[in-house]
């Protein structure tokens, strides 16, 4: 991210998310570019960031959505999405989000389990519609991420396990409210090694030839998200290795002529270009310590506090050639309120800014107003 305009930056209140425009577009063009000639469709998961500005240029790039929630369907709504490019994934659809998702002929439905497509076939022919759904394969594939963000193991809650799936498929082939269009996975969160969605595409190959015996074929197959990005050099590589995923699928998956797959990235999209940023309250020493106070605190980012996760602190404004290690910390009266143990900066003061980078997924979408706080707001660099 380009933050060298500090006018900009004190022009508004702390804490507040920056998101640099240009390198969100940026972002966009590489991945229609890789993927441009091949049977790929990519939807943007809103989980990561549904800023109504993020989901305007997403569109513009021409990319569908993935969604997890009702409220989220209608966002993408709002924002100009087709309801042909919207896919609804999530393991616990409340009867409205299905309704909801029905009454606007979204493209498919992300089925989770056995239960939840007898649902939505029931719902359907209640409301006169067929649904259009993928059922969600649990491949047992251990994606070597946080645990709180693998999805694609035996233990997980996401998914079909495969001891079940010929019998789920078959009932969904069958069922007179349901068009069943393909298989969905989904590995996980923050996988940077490409090796699990190599075996990804080994375990879709089987199942595809599996299937195929059983004179079964699909008209799609959705791989779901997952590719990580470098929160430790963000400037250096402020593009997720899009080329590195996309050609893991490309050689990888057998596809069947007219077979379509959709891919569901988030993080990769946004991560980079938005930032956290943070004025300095106070700069506190004990014998054993010395921390910066932010303005900011888990309500605003809680991946550090949730996930023990780390973003790249800078200061923004010191001129300090001498840099001193300390505790980062916010202002909420939990002692996991932290953002960095043993950071090396420049001597920091009173009023200094400090930006927490790679901070545009699972950031603002995730802040609360715990303590009572204000929201965080928004603003955008052209």
């Amino acid at each position: 991210m380009k933050l060298q305009d500090h006018d900009f930056l004190r022009r508004y209140p702390t804490p507040f998310y920056c998101y640099d425009l240009p390198l969100l577009r940026d972002t966009l063009q590489v991945i229609n570019k890789e993927i441009e000639g091949y049977p790929f469709v990519v939807h943007y998961a809103v989980k990561a960031n549904g800023n109504p500005v993020i989901l305007n240029e997403v569109r513009k790039a021409g990319l569908g959505v993935d969604l997890v929630s009702g409220n989220e369907i209608k966002a993408a709504l709002a924002a100009g999405f087709e309801p042909g490019q919207m896919a609804y994934a999530g393991v616990g659809k409340a009867d409205w989000e299905i309704e909801t998702g029905l009454e606007n002929g979204i493209g498919c439905f992300n089925v989770e389990s056995e239960e939840e497509l007898e649902v939505i076939n029931d719902i359907a022919a209640r409301m006169g519609r067929t649904a259009q759904v993928a059922l969600r394969v649990n491949p047992d594939i251990d994606a070597h991420t946080h645990s709180y963000i693998t999805t694609g193991t035996a233990a997980n809650k996401f998914g079909i396990g495969l001891a079940s799936l010929d019998e789920v498929v078959d009932k969904a082939w069958h069922m007179p409210n349901v068009h069943l269009l393909g298989l969905h996975f989904h590995l996980g969160s923050q996988i940077t090694d490409m090796g699990p969605f190599e075996l990804l595409c080994v375990k879709t190959n089987e199942l595809l030839r599996h299937f195929e015996d059983k004179d079964i074929s699909f008209e799609m197959i959705d791989v779901g998200g997952g590719l990580g990005v470098d929160y430790d050099n963000p400037q250096a590589n402020p593009i997720a290795k899009f080329r590195e995923f996309f050609e893991v699928f490309k050689h990888g998956l057998e596809l069947r002529p007219g077979q379509v797959v959709h891919f569901e990235l988030g993080r990769s999209i946004v991560a980079q270009c938005g930032a956290l940023i943070s004025k300095v309250l106070f700069v506190k020493e004990t014998p054993t310590k010395r921390f910066v106070i932010l303005d900011a605190g888990m309500s605003d980012l809680l991946r550090p506090a949730l996930y023990g996760s780390h973003h790249k602190i800078v200061n923004l404004t010191s001129c300090e050639m001498e840099t001193l290690v300390y505790d980062v910390v916010g202002p909420i009266c939990e002692s996991s309120d932290v953002f960095g143990r043993d950071e090396r900066l420049p001597v920091t003061r009173r009023g200094d800014l400090v930006a927490l980078l790679s901070a545009g997924a699972y950031g603002e979408s995730m802040s609360s107003t715990y303590n009572m706080r204000s929201l965080p707001s928004s603003h955008f660099m052209e």
